[in-house]
């Protein structure tokens, strides 16, 4: 996946899915990044938190929850 914002940041991360579980993550020394998510079994929900690292994954540290919920059909 490709990031990019209005700050002229652009960053680079991989991705994976399996068995309900979606993962993104970027291994750099300087900010490295890491998401993981559950897929519900009905799939009409993903529910899942970003963590951050500042020592190249030594340690992690929360940075924030997601949460993506289906609509209802109109």
């Amino acid at each position: 996946m490709l990031y990019t914002d209005d700050r002229g940041v652009s960053r680079v991360y991989r991705m994976s899915f399996s068995d309900r579980t979606w993962r993104m993550w970027r291994d750099t020394p300087e900010f490295a990044q890491r998401f993981a998510a559950e897929v519900s079994p009905s799939q009409a929900e993903i529910t899942g938190s970003w963590q951050k690292s500042a020592d190249g994954g030594k340690t992690w540290e929360h940075d924030f929850m997601v949460h993506y919920s289906r609509l209802a059909p109109r």
